[in-house]
Order: C-alpha cells, then sequence, then structure tokens
C-alpha cells in the first residue's frame, strides 16, 4: 500500500495538530502528516509529540498569510514526494470575540480592515494556496481537499429563526466561512471528472484557544470531520458541507 502525504496548515497546535495526530494513525491508510506551522520552534515541538505517539511526521515552515511560503511548500512536498495526496486547510483566525459578542464582528458597523484580515486569512489565502498546490494534488492517485469550514458559515441556519446558531452572529468570520464554502463547491465542480475531492468541514464547537473552555467537545472529537473527509474512499462524497458524516445545509 502506498504512503499518503498530507499537508495540514496550521498543524502545530490545537485540532490541525490533532487532526495530524489521528491522520497519522489512521488504520486503512499509511499517511505520512507534515504539519505547517509559523514558528519554527513550536512546529518542532509538535513534531516531537506526533513522532513519540508513533505518527511518520514532517513540519515546514509555514504561515499562511505570507504568499512566499505557499512556493515553498509547493517545492517542498515536488522534491520530496513528487505529488500531495492529502490537503487540509486548517489555519484560520477568529478575528476578535468569538463566537459573535464583539461589536467589531456586526455586519453593521464591522471595521473594514478587521474584515479584511479575516477574509485575507479565513479566505483569500485558503484559494492561493490550493491554486499553488493543486497541480501535485494533480499527480494524487485519489487527491482530497479538505476546506476547514463552519456551522457558522451556512446561510440556511444563520436566516432561519428556529436554528440553534440563529443568535450567534460574528459577521467577520461568518462571511469568510461562507465565501470558503462557496469556493468547495466551485472547485468540487471544477474537478468533478477527476479523482480529487473537495470538501467542507465544520469541526464542532472545540476547546481550543479559538473555541474556548465553554466549548463542549474535546479535540478529539473536533478532528474526526477532518479525517473523514481527507480519507474518503473513492465513492465517497465530493463538493459537500459536512459534520460527523451528517451533511449540512449551505
Amino acid at each position: 500500500m502506498a504512503q499518503k502525504i498530507a499537508f495540514i496548515t496550521g498543524g502545530n497546535r490545537g485540532l490541525g495538530l490533532q487532526t495530524a495526530l489521528d491522520l497519522g494513525k489512521t488504520k486503512n491508510d499509511s499517511i505520512k502528516v507534515v504539519i505547517g506551522s509559523r514558528q519554527k520552534s513550536a512546529g518542532e515541538e509538535a513534531l516531537a509529540e506526533l513522532q513519540a505517539a508513533g505518527v511518520d511526521a514532517d513540519v515546514l515552515e509555514f504561515d499562511i498569510t505570507k504568499t512566499s511560503d505557499y512556493q515553498a511548500a509547493y517545492d517542498y512536498f515536488d522534491s520530496k514526494h513528487g505529488r500531495l495526496d492529502i490537503l487540509v486547510n486548517n489555519a484560520g483566525i477568529a478575528g476578535g470575540t468569538f463566537p459573535g459578542e464583539g461589536p467589531e464582528h456586526r455586519a453593521g458597523d464591522v471595521p473594514l480592515d478587521l474584515l479584511r484580515r479575516v477574509f485575507d486569512t479565513n479566505f483569500f489565502a485558503q484559494v492561493a494556496l490550493t491554486k499553488t498546490l493543486l497541480p501535485l494534488i494533480r499527480k494524487s492517485a485519489a487527491g482530497r481537499i479538505v476546506n476547514l469550514s463552519s456551522i457558522l458559515g451556512s446561510l440556511n441556519l444563520q436566516a432561519d429563526p428556529k436554528s440553534p446558531i440563529y443568535g450567534a452572529k460574528s459577521f467577520a468570520y461568518d462571511a469568510s466561512k461562507t465565501a470558503l464554502n462557496a469556493f468547495t463547491v466551485h472547485l468540487a465542480y471544477e474537478l468533478r471528472e477527476t479523482n480529487i475531492k473537495v470538501n467542507s468541514a465544520h469541526p464542532g464547537w472545540v476547546k481550543t484557544d479559538m473555541g474556548g473552555s465553554s466549548a463542549p467537545m474535546e479535540l478529539s472529537d473536533g478532528s474526526k470531520t477532518s479525517v473523514q473527509l481527507a480519507t474518503l474512499a473513492a465513492d465517497g462524497p465530493t463538493g459537500g458541507y459536512f459534520h460527523d458524516g451528517k451533511t449540512l445545509p449551505w
């Protein structure tokens, strides 16, 4: 069984690190995980943790906000492996108080510099990185792209007064995830005749630096959806929006 190569942005902590750990220990696949980390020292600490758990891993100094790092990532995977099988676009920011209590997120008075910063990280950077790495993913026998979205990006649920997230309005963050979902739909359509599957994942409200200590889900649960979508079988879905095996409304 050929080993698969996975790249997880923001993989040195939180959901990214847990996803790397779980992907590297997947029973049905042999997967080498490469974690992207903005700080080299933090990445090396995470790498040591992964290796101690028996995961075949490597670390790449990578900042999703630096466009020069995209080509460096391409060169790394091209020179070492000649392809990329799994891309998990995990890195992202909340941009302020989360989830939705800060006035900086209100649609009527959101500061445009905040809106641009959140979109630059959560949307434009994801599109640009995926575009850069796509030629390598096309070389995979079973390419998988997982975009870390959020249920807060669901326009259907945000507009429904009966929805459990109706009152959770964080405009900059929510809108960036809605845009990322649109990218998922369009890219999946573009690649519909290939062996590449593209899906959006809602990890859930998880105890991370972003999610906070009040979140009901542990890291080990929050990584499940990303791992499921990263290891889909040939007959698995593409162009979908999922949480723990269930389809979410756009």
